[in-house]
């Protein structure tokens, strides 16, 4: 640092997008067309560069290209610039890396739905590992942010609406990507999924007492326990205050309180955003500084904002050049641990595998796995699993009906390339091999005779082929209905960045195809396959099943297509809540009394399926509920355990649910909250027994005087397989003063699982 002009400090802390004009046609970023730089790379890299950005992620290219391009841009550097510092290579990563070819795993939603921390941080393991291959450095996953309201478009980019869950399985994906010597992005801190009216980059209006118990705590839990290594700031003002501007948001909570010691990375233009958008800058150079000074180290996507304007105002005084420094202190500590400083590091040499296979066996195999566990059977009048039955006449007859019931790209995220990139090269396809439903149902039950008819179009409101749906229904012993989303970016999917959407009824003409299936008498399995729940209660009493899976990944189909015919016993549980009707909206389950079903207003928030909830091919008995002690200190910790039997004759895994409720508390509390949750297998008639050891910091809130507090007073306790369903219920007293408690509370519940036979 002591050999570096201004300049070259300020280029550590920008980055650069090269090629993006040329290769681009839709947009793949908010606003791309008015910010995007046509700055040739020769003039971007001049004093030096923080970052390169997405240099396999934006035009197609293979594995051999992007190494090729790579090594090109870094060798530049190096061999160009007065100190020849090599940059960060980040890249898109949320369903897999975002890459042509590459393997596209579950949506994050679907990751939730497993309640499997172990099995995602395989999975980010190998995604790290692929990343690594190939030369990148970063990755910007996953996304921490809780969802408030089921209509904001990224509800699908979430593991949804618990702070608990999300911060336990966004650590476990961490932990798998930083194994591989990656870093983690955590995205996108603070309060960008509150929006009002669920609006993208739309004002949040959050008391700070809500912000702090409810978006806070999944970040907290995945830099203490997960060890990420960036964060990256939220588009949202909250309170009028944009996170990007926001000094005891991204330096006193994130550094001071918490001890981050990481890089705060710019979401994509958000710094100029202080200009253009939320207007509390009058120029470029005051928007960077502005930024620097909350914390934000490094501006992405491009430099527009920490270059010549910012270096006039550190020169004329206005910006301590003590931020410039710390800044590029950060990004330097970061690039040394990434061997980017060491003697003789070369580009070529960077990279680990040049042969990489980005779709291989082990990964096909971990995204089946993944979308086998995350499908979630909802209702069941026991029409499922399908009839297999005999060829000839005796052969099952099933339609097979639905907008989403042959086209792959419904089982895939907006983030994956190919609903991110490839819809702009139709030529090029999928990328990667991938069965739609109807396929994989054909492969499935090769004995059963299927017919397929589509409806209707996912989104355009087109009936022209109600008929030939409902004749194909009426024919059949069983019918199949496939209904969702197609993800997309702003507006061009039903789910994704900026598909924010007004009522939660199914798009397009979907739900009145529904209903005339429905009519037909023929028992109707609703399939649905989607980025956000939408509002069944219309359907849910006439459906003889339905089966919710959000967006499952290229093994999507044939997940589904086995938890149909019975080959996989389904063990999902929602991430989110399945509501009645799209009124009383925004609602989750974490609720204080007010926010229940009081009987004194005529809308009613109660839930079709409650958080937590999910059905199986076998049943589970719960009993035998013990605590360790009736009454611990503030400061203490008990064991809750009880016994779980599968009662039924099938092979099955049970995802056990803990929830606490402080009985009477100093500000109004949720009627329960997940306080921890076990995956364990069990076979026909075997029993384990399922310890928490729950401390007491766990019922921590934030009382009156805006500190976090553990007070004394009765605590109840329950254990069930959801939130709707809690079998075990007791309650034990925290005895003592009220404790204050800071961030190095106690932040997760350990679990033992000890088989009983």
């Amino acid at each position: 640092m002591a050999e570096m002009t201004l300049e070259e400090k300020l280029a550590q802390l920008g980055s650069a997008w090269v090629g993006f004009r040329a290769d681009i046609t839709g947009d793949v970023a908010p606003m791309q067309s008015a910010l995007a730089s046509a700055v040739p790379f020769d003039v971007a890299r001049r004093d030096g560069l923080g970052h390169l950005t997405r240099v396999f992620g934006t035009a197609p290219l293979t594995a051999p290209q992007g190494i090729d391009r790579l090594v090109r841009l870094q060798q530049e550097l190096i061999d160009n610039t007065r100190l020849g510092v090599p940059a960060i290579v980040h890249e898109e990563c949320l369903t897999g890396f975002t890459t042509l070819g590459a393997t596209v795993y579950p949506a994050p939603l679907s990751w939730a739905a497993t309640y499997d921390p172990a099995l995602v941080q395989l999975m980010a393991a190998a995604i790290g590992a692929d990343l690594t291959a190939v030369g990148v450095h970063q990755g910007l996953a996953p996304v921490l942010d809780v969802v408030r309201d089921y209509r904001w478009g990224r509800v699908e980019e979430t593991m949804g609406e618990d702070p608990y869950l999300a911060g336990v399985v966004g650590s476990a994906y961490v932990q798998g990507l930083e194994s591989a010597g990656l870093v983690a992005t955590l995205k996108h801190f603070a309060g960008y999924s509150a929006s009002r009216a669920a609006r993208n980059h739309g004002p949040v209006s959050m008391g700070r007492r809500e912000f702090a118990d409810v978006i806070l705590p999944s970040f907290e839990l995945a830099i203490r326990e997960g060890g990420a290594r960036s964060v990256m700031n939220s588009y949202a003002d909250v309170d009028g205050v944009p996170a990007a501007a926001d000094e005891s948001l991204l330096t006193g909570l994130l550094r001071d309180d918490w001890g981050f010691d990481g890089v705060v990375v710019s979401d994509y233009w958000s710094v100029v955003f202080l200009r253009i958008m939320h207007r509390i800058a009058a120029g470029t150079g005051e928007a960077g500084a502005l930024a620097l000074r909350a914390g934000i180290d490094v501006e992405l996507p491009e430099t527009a904002c920490y270059g010549p304007e910012l270096a006039q105002l550190v020169r004329a005084g206005d910006v301590p050049e003590a931020l410039v420094d710390r800044a590029v202190r950060r990004v330097l500590n970061q690039k040394l641990q990434l061997g980017l400083l060491d003697d003789g590091w070369a580009p070529r040499a960077s990279v680990r595998d040049p042969l990489v296979d980005l779709d291989s066996g082990r990964n096909r195999e971990l995204a089946r796995i993944v979308a086998e566990r995350s499908v979630i059977l909802l209702a069941n009048d026991g029409t499922l699993p399908l009839p297999r039955g005999e060829r000839g006449e005796g052969a099952p007859r099933i339609a097979v009906v639905g907008p989403a019931a042959d086209e792959p790209r419904v089982m895939m995220g907006c983030y994956s390339y190919p609903n991110h990139v490839l819809p702009d090269y139709p030529e090029l396809g999928l990328g990667v091999a991938a069965d739609s439903l109807y396929r994989s149902l054909q492969a499935e039950l090769p004995q059963a005779a299927l017919v397929l008819e589509l409806g209707c179009p996912i989104k355009d409101p087109d009936r022209s082929g109600f008929a030939a749906a409902v004749a194909a229904a009426r024919d059949a012993d069983v019918c199949i209905a496939a209904v969702g989303d197609h993800a997309g970016l702003f507006g061009r999917g039903t789910s994704g960045e900026g598909c924010d959407v007004e009522d939660l009824g199914l798009p397009g003409v979907q739900g009145e195809l529904l209903d005339e299936l429905l009519d037909t008498g023929t028992p109707v399995v609703v399939v649905v396959v989607s980025g956000r729940p939408y509002a069944l209660g219309r359907y849910a009493s006439r459906a003889a099943a339905i089966v919710q899976a959000f967006m499952p990944g290229e093994e999507g189909g044939g997940a589904l297509a086995g938890v149909l015919g019975g080959r996989v016993v389904p063990t999902g549980k929602l991430p989110v809540q399945i509501p009645r009707s799209s009124g009383g909206q925004p609602g989750t389950y974490l609720q204080p009394p007010l926010g229940m079903d009081d009987g004194i207003s005529s809308i009613d928030p109660t839930p079709l399926f409650p958080f937590g909830h999910g059905l199986s091919y076998t049943t589970y008995g719960y009993d035998d509920l013990e605590l360790s002690s009736p009454e611990i200190p503030t400061d203490g910790e008990l064991v809750i355990s009880c016994r779980i039997t599968n009662t039924g004759d099938r092979a099955g895994e049970e995802i056990v649910q803990l929830y606490v409720h402080d009985v009477v508390a100093q500000v109004a509390r949720p009627v329960r909250q997940l306080a921890g949750f076990a995956r364990l297998a069990l076979d026909p008639g075997c029993s384990a027994r399922v310890s928490f050891a729950l401390h007491a910091d766990r019922t921590a809130f934030t009382g009156l005087d805006m500190h976090r507090v553990v007070e004394p007073g009765q605590i109840e306790v329950m254990i069930g397989p959801s939130a709707g369903e809690l079998p075990l219920q007791r309650t034990f007293r925290l005895t003592g003063p009220i404790r204050r408690v800071d961030s190095g509370r106690v932040l997760t519940t350990p679990v033992r699982v000890t088989p009983l036979d």
